[in-house]
């Protein structure tokens, strides 16, 4: 029986700034922490949308900004 959960997650991101969505309910991997309430997919997706706006790792961006 799905509950109201089931259709939740929430917008996960890691130490690269990279961002992923997740269910809520199950844990989150290592190395990810969450960012935000949980809410439905298409709010994670529209949120990631706005927010992760340069897609390279954080890594990459450093090393370019440092040339």
């Amino acid at each position: 029986m799905a509950t109201d959960s089931d259709d939740l997650y929430i917008v996960v991101i890691n130490h690269e700034e990279q961002y992923s969505i997740w269910p809520v309910g199950r844990p989150i991997p290592l190395g990810w922490e969450a960012v935000g309430e949980p809410r439905d997919r298409a709010a994670c997706l529209d949120y990631i949308e706005e927010t992760w706006t340069d897609m390279r790792p954080l890594s990459l961006r450093r090393h370019m900004a440092e040339r």
